[in-house]
């Protein structure tokens, strides 16, 4: 070896080691405030991309199945197709979606954004990984092949997976993975719909659910890049592009908007319920016949395929007969029934258990359901009245707003979607209405009224759903405890029926105390019929209570940092 390449090869080496060495700190102590940037930028560049090849890939598919490159129309495409083909191609979809699943998940069902509000919320800012996938592919093959969903609840799971990924690798703690995930997400939805400003408030509002200074930059920075990924690909185009610039009549017509904002959180209310009937009514026909879950998705997709032979504006996201009711294009009685027709197919879709979103489909019953409204309002006072393609505008903000429960983020993204800055009065007026009403009548949102099916509650704050996060037994005060409760008095509770499990929560422990007026309680496992229970251990009230407010101190502290 040369006397030159010596110190050159010494340098490379410690270069390595340097390198090892901040990878290892990273790993076990977790990321720094610059490194944290750095990586928030990644993990936004990363579901960008991912973003923009999921929507691509439906795109490809879409045109495979269905034999048109013209996807942006397939609606007047699928009307000329033979009957049995639009008919075949949602029963395959199914099949393949039903194998998919009942492969990879264990129940068969996929995940979706209430899962990842779930994870935020629950599991420091983690979700299933393997599901995750496995219900992006099932999501991916049910858009290409006619299911009546959207495309943005997939592509969040799949950026809070990549964020998993990355969390998991870099040990992140909970706060800075919630941080993160929040920035994959508006990257996500940044880059699948050009809307960078609703991206990014869009992971605050419905995902984290709460805006905190600290998150608020790395998040807005990850949803620009997003938006720079969509705008490379797609010229900055916006979803719809509107006729004219659309303009109220006259203030008189704010009356108006707020009747189509009541209206359109009924819509909203019942488009929610429809789903949630439909899914129970599939699960009951389901068990009573024995049908394997696997199958239920092809039924489904059959279903599907029956209505798109006659309304063929029921395949995929549906943006075509969205842009058509947005530049007047449909009567009214045209939009009344595509309307219920296109609920019927998204509860169909997703009571088979197929994949998707709803948020889609919520903007173009929302469309739909403002058209009809302005077609009648208009005919009525014509003299005070603006355009009718304005009602369609803010009914599809209205319905959309209250069905993600998101009213902010919603408006904003209405405005992107369409470019059209010129009326946002009419646009929030609808939205905090519906939004306002809708809010009363479910569980505040789609995707927390799916949580609150499951039996996990976050509709009501972290006060409520922070209790079910403590396992009894990792609180508690065992034998050995400098303060642990007498052996006594523990087996004189057991005889009174007072006990807790050591796999239950702080949200069944609490309200015995309160019944029973106790200090402590004995947590115990359950033997065998006849057996005595084996006492583990003592929770004690005040032990209970400070974890309890340890949380909500840490939560507050997140929230308003």
């Amino acid at each position: 070896m040369t006397k030159a390449a010596s110190p050159r090869l010494g340098w490379l080496d410690r270069a390595a080691r340097s390198s090892r060495g901040a990878w290892d700190v990273l790993r076990h102590r977790g990321p720094g405030q610059i490194q944290f940037w750095f990586i928030a930028l990644a993990v936004g560049i990363a579901a960008g991309f991912a973003a923009l090849f999921f929507r691509k890939a439906i795109n490809a598919l879409q045109a495979i199945l269905y034999g048109t490159n013209d996807v942006d129309h397939i609606h007047s495409f699928a009307a000329g197709l033979p009957w049995f083909w639009v008919l075949a191609v949602p029963i395959g979809g199914g099949l393949v979606v039903g194998m998919i699943l009942h492969l990879f998940t264990p129940d068969g069902q996929a995940r979706s954004v209430a899962h990842v509000i779930e994870g935020s919320a629950l599991y420091e800012g983690q979700v299933e990984t393997k599901e995750g996938m496995a219900s992006t592919a099932a999501s991916l093959v049910t858009l290409a092949a006619g299911g009546s969903t959207g495309r943005e609840g997939p592509v969040v799971l799949l950026a809070a997976v990549i964020c998993t990924w990355v969390n998991r690798m870099i040990s992140a703690d909970g706060i800075t993975a919630r941080e993160l995930l929040g920035c994959a997400v508006a990257a996500a939805v940044s880059a699948s719909f050009n809307a960078p400003i609703a991206g990014a408030l869009f992971a605050m509002e419905v995902v984290l659910r709460h805006f905190a200074v600290k998150s608020f930059a790395p998040i807005v920075i990850a949803s620009a890049v997003g938006t720079v990924i969509n705008r490379v690909e797609f010229g900055g185009l916006t979803e719809f592009r509107l006729p004219t610039e659309g303009a109220m009549g006259f203030y008189g017509e704010l009356p108006a908007f707020l009747l189509l904002g009541l209206l359109c959180g009924l819509v909203a209310v019942v488009f929610m319920r429809a789903i949630f009937w439909t899914d129970d009514l599939g699960t009951r026909w389901q068990r009573r016949l024995g049908i394997p879950r696997w199958l239920r998705p092809a039924i489904a997709g059959a279903l599907l395929g029956l209505i798109a032979i006659w309304f063929p504006h029921v395949i995929g996201v549906g943006y075509e007969t969205t842009s058509r009711a947005l530049t007047g294009q449909l009567l009214w009685y045209q939009a009344i029934v595509f309307c219920v027709v296109k609920t019927a197919a998204v509860a169909i879709t997703m009571g088979g258990r197929m994949g998707g979103g709803v948020f889609s489909p919520s903007l173009m019953v929302g469309a739909l359901t403002g058209l009809a409204f302005g077609a009648i309002a208009t005919g009525i006072f014509p003299d005070i009245s603006g355009s009718g393609t304005l009602y369609a505008l803010a009914g599809m903000g209205a319905v959309a707003g209250a069905v993600l429960g998101a009213p902010i983020s919603t408006t904003l993204i209405v405005f992107e979607l369409t470019g059209d800055w010129q009326t946002g009065l009419a646009v929030m007026v609808a939205v905090s209405m519906s939004t306002a009403l809708a809010s009363r009548l479910v569980d505040r949102s789609f995707f927390l009224s799916q949580l609150e099916r499951r039996k996990i509650t976050l509709s009501k704050g972290p006060q409520a759903y922070l209790l079910s996060m403590f396992r009894v037994a990792n609180v508690m005060r065992t034998s050995d405890h400098a303060r642990a409760a007498p052996p006594d008095a523990l087996w004189e509770a057991i005889e009174e029926g007072i006990s807790v499990d050591g796999n239950a929560t702080l949200a069944t422990a609490l309200p015995i105390f309160d019944e029973t007026g106790r200090t402590f309680i004995p947590v115990v496992r359950l033997g065998g019929r006849g057996e005595a229970p084996e006492i583990l251990g003592a929770l004690f009230h005040v032990d209970a209570l400070r974890a309890y407010n340890r949380a909500l101190a840490a939560t507050a502290a997140e929230e308003h940092s």
